[in-house]
């Protein structure tokens, strides 16, 4: 694929590709820039609490921990049977953050996730969750654990085989020191034991975007070395193009200046935490989804993995504005009883607002036919448990946002059957991304009542 000067500025080894711009671009060039559908796919840690995240369940007596290898054994008794069908959506208390989005959001459950023992219960959650095929699965097919190729790297294929990566792959997990093998960390993998690695350090996510393989040092304030020839170019360019390329630098130069500042709040912090914490948490986690958000408007990759944070890390994090001290998540997770789940609430709360921060911002920025990035993407969230006292692998949360082009209908409570595997949803995912499959894992069918 060739690159013209219209999609790239260049300076000592610093490379910003632009948006697409019409006034510009040959007939040609608009035919073949045709907006492309995006996916983000977030996963957040160490499930959820239910009674607050699944409106039927605001009743239900809260969890005991259960250990071990026993995900499954509380089935039976704890399972509420779904009526499949699609219902008005509603908000539970740890969803009302998404109350702008209710048009743009689709809250799905009945979904299930095979489980064998094998593999510790968080591991299993997060390294299975974009396979649907367990470490027992894998050995019984003769696969190596961690399992087969991933649904992201499935779909960059076909989705991402004209963007510069196929898939990106992120993380916020700001700890340098290694607390858990690589499985509690990712979510994608290229095939079997071969790790697709998430990026943590937004320093070297913007590296990466920026900056080309042989020149990766970093480049202080990129915006200062392109942006002579951004005007140079804006006035070439049409009214509406001029104004797109000066949002874009200032999207640029705004992620430079969070950057600085990030970096200065670590020097200046005098609480003790551990080292290599990546602080403020919402500053950290808003600053890679705006890294991301650029790299999907500039064409640079369709397809892209976000860890929220990763499984278990029994290590203290601050989340500010929710707790005045750094919190163990993992930990308080086990201790839901009395009182203890309304401050796991508050992370999960935490969460959401990450989510609806996102999801705004996407409703914000314009794509070459002046559609949204949210109505061209799907983008949903998720955890490989559904309860992280109980380590239940059925009724997992999901919420699937963005209309895919008009191929989601949205503002609606899916309840699938209950049972319903979560390789079906892949599925579903995988074709209204464009690929032409009828089978991904141990899926069974599509879930037709997603599209529109």
């Amino acid at each position: 694929m060739s690159f013209t000067r219209r999609q790239f500025l260049r300076a000592n080894g610093a490379t910003i590709a632009l948006p697409f711009l019409h006034s510009l671009a040959s007939a040609q060039e608009v035919k073949a820039n045709r907006v492309a559908r995006k996916l983000a796919i977030l996963y957040i840690p160490n499930g959820v609490v239910r009674k607050c995240f699944f409106p039927e369940e605001q009743n239900s007596e809260l969890p005991d921990f259960i250990g071990g290898f026993d995900a499954d054994r509380i089935r039976k008794q704890q399972r509420i049977q779904n009526v499949p069908g699609i219902y008005p959506l509603e908000l539970s208390s740890t969803l009302q953050p998404l109350q702008e989005h209710t048009s743009d959001i689709t809250f799905v459950t009945g979904l299930d996730r095979s489980y064998k023992d094998g593999q510790d219960v968080h591991a299993q959650a997060a390294s299975c969750y974009l396979t649907s095929l367990s470490p027992g699965q894998a050995r019984d097919q003769g696969i190596r654990h961690p399992n087969g190729r991933t649904l992201d790297q499935i779909i960059g294929d076909v989705a991402g085989k004209d963007s510069i990566f196929r898939t990106l792959e992120i993380s916020c997990n700001g700890f340098n020191a290694p607390k858990e093998p690589v499985e509690f960390d990712n979510i994608s993998w290229y095939g079997p034991n071969r790790i697709a690695p998430s990026i943590r350090d937004p320093r070297r996510l913007y590296d990466r975007l920026f900056m080309k393989e042989a020149d990766r040092q970093h480049v202080a304030n990129v915006t200062d070395l392109v942006l002579e020839d951004a005007r140079s170019l804006s006035r070439k360019a049409g009214v509406h193009d001029r104004e797109t390329i000066g949002q874009f630098m200032d999207s640029i130069r705004e992620i430079e200046r969070r950057l600085d500042r990030m970096s200065q709040l670590l020097n200046d912090t005098t609480v003790q935490r551990p080292a290599g914490e990546v602080l403020p948490r919402g500053e950290y986690i808003r600053l890679q989804m705006e890294l991301m958000l650029l790299a999907f408007q500039m064409g640079i990759t369709n397809v892209c993995t976000f860890m929220i944070g990763p499984e278990r890390w029994d290590a203290t994090l601050m989340y500010e504005g929710v707790f005045d001290h750094p919190v163990q998540h993992h930990n308080m997770t086990h201790n839901q009883k009395g009182d203890g789940y309304k401050d796991l609430q508050k992370i999960d709360i935490f969460h959401v607002q990450q989510y609806a921060w996102l999801l705004k911002r996407m409703k914000e920025i314009r794509e070459a036919d002046g559609s949204s990035l949210l109505d061209n993407s799907i983008v949903t969230y998720g955890a490989g448990i559904g309860d992280g006292a109980t380590h239940q692998y059925f009724d997992l949360p999901m919420i699937v946002a963005g209309k895919s082009q008009g191929q989601i209908r949205q503002g609606r409570f899916l309840k699938c059957r209950s049972g319903t595997l979560n390789s079906c949803l892949w599925l579903t995912v995988a074709q209204l991304m464009g690929l032409e499959i009828d089978q991904f894992a141990d899926s069974t069918q599509v879930i037709s009542d997603l599209w529109s």
